[in-house]
């Protein structure tokens, strides 16, 4: 008697259909952000490189606020503190989210995101630290190459992958969310020097009262904005980065939903604030984050000849690459794990690649590094977006490829195909009497949608 060996798992396994219709709906509204997101950055680049660069220097340095209450920022630090708290906010929500209500309530599902996004923050940093060995001050940058920045990821792979399996825009999209608490974790534990703890002890007292309410259901905003600037405000004067005070908030949502409920409060936050996140935050802040002197071809030069940004180069465009894709491997040589057959390792290949667009919170990292405004700020935003740059284009040169041959193999699979077992003998033109052909296309379409990401 033989004995059969255990079934082996997929790395890649179709989402629920409620998690994808979920996901689809994020796609969309990241796709738009990514837009806004680049523009806002483009916007920037240009003004701080023309003849009006100082309006753009005298707006970005413009303190606004009370100076009692120690919020007397300039507008670029409102934006990286305040704005951002909404972004890391709808972060945090979806870590709920996910965690509690999604697909990575399962461990078999969270394990491989979980290991690619830890693979795509240590290989990072560690080419980052090997490149800048020997300078200690250099060495505060090793998390600026470790993030992945979903919003211009997403809005590449929708633009150069239509047709690519929806298994790997899921992929992607996991893989950020563990990327972006990854990021939050080392925000608060790394680059917090300053702490005082009686304003953050205080901050659990509005913080405590938010999570009361939630709990309970209460979506007045009346109640529960104000609650949520106080946390900020207190987070932000006890010296822990203020966007930490977003996240702690999005916790606080319960992800379930109650009898009754279409959907949990998590997700009906997320569904409210994310368009404010990705469509207002995020763009305001590449805005100001964003414009850089180059200052000519030397300038140029001698930015990308610092060790930091070389760095950051290395970290996002071979870092990231390498520890996506040899973590995924990784995981499926030595586990019972194997690809889904629908999937080629070149396709994670190119996502991987993907994974080394750094953008929002790589600058935000910059400037907590280094200091807004210094010298090797500036060098590290070229970095930034040079290798962000890099990992694009290289990232869609392989999906292009790849869509094209899951193009080609679709529309072979709808014309050859007969769902029914039935020739197709009616003239394209010609109407079916029995209406058969009509939904034969429907079917098509359908598994067409299915394995195709609804394209």
């Amino acid at each position: 008697m033989s004995i059969e060996s255990p079934a082996r798992s997929k790395l890649f396994r179709r989402a629920s259909w409620s998690e994808w219709r979920q996901v689809a709906d994020i796609l969309r509204q990241e796709t738009v952000g990514g837009v806004l997101l680049l523009l806002g950055a483009v916007l920037a680049l240009v003004w701080a490189n023309s003849p009006w660069s100082q309006a753009y220097t005298w707006l970005r340095e413009l303190t606004v606020g009370p100076h009692a209450l120690h919020l007397d920022l300039t507008l670029s630090q409102w934006a990286a503190d305040g704005l951002l708290a909404i972004f890391f906010f709808v972060v945090g929500l979806e870590l709920k989210r996910e965690f509690v209500a999604g697909d990575l309530r399962d461990p078999r599902r969270a394990a491989l995101p979980v290991a690619a996004a830890l693979g795509g923050v240590v290989f990072p940093a560690l080419i980052f630290v090997l490149v800048n060995l020997g300078d200690s001050s250099a060495l505060r940058g090793w998390a600026i190459p470790t993030a992945t920045d979903i919003a211009f990821a997403v809005a590449v792979l929708a633009v150069v992958g239509r047709c690519l399996p929806s298994a790997l825009r899921m992929f992607l999209l996991t893989l950020a969310v563990v990327d972006d608490l990854v990021a939050i974790l080392i925000i608060a534990v790394f680059y917090t020097d300053d702490l005082a703890p009686l304003p953050l002890l205080l901050a659990l007292l509005p913080l405590g009262l938010f999570t009361l309410l939630v709990q309970r259901r209460v979506r007045s905003w009346w109640l529960l904005i104000p609650l949520g600037v106080v946390t900020w405000a207190l987070v932000h004067a006890s010296g822990v980065h203020a966007t930490v005070a977003g996240v702690l908030l999005g916790f606080a949502v319960p992800a379930l939903r109650r009898r009754g409920e279409a959907v949990g409060l998590a997700e009906h936050f997320e569904h409210r604030w994310r368009p404010i996140s990705a469509g207002v935050a995020v763009p305001i802040f590449a805005l100001f984050a964003a414009g850089v002197a180059f200052g000519g071809l030397g300038g140029l030069r001698t930015a990308l000849t610092d060790p930091v940004a070389v760095g950051i180069v290395a970290g996002l465009v071979l870092g990231k690459a390498i520890g996506i894709f040899g973590t995924t491997y990784l995981m499926g040589r030595f586990t019972r794990a194997e690809l889904d057959g629908d999937i080629a390792w070149v396709d994670v290949l190119g996502l991987a690649v993907l994974g080394g667009i750094g953008f929002t919170v790589s600058l935000l990292v910059g400037d907590l590094a280094f200091g807004a405004g210094t010298e090797r700020d500036e060098h590290v935003k070229i970095a930034v977006l040079t290798g962000s740059v890099l990992a694009a284009l290289i990232a869609t040169v392989i999906l292009r490829l790849r869509n094209r041959a899951y193009r080609r193999v679709y529309e072979k699979e709808t014309r050859d195909t007969d769902l029914d077992g039935i020739p197709d003998v009616f003239e394209e033109d010609e109407p079916d009497p029995s209406g058969e052909t009509d939904r034969r296309d429907v079917l098509d379409e359908a598994s067409g949608a299915e394995r195709f990401g609804g394209h």
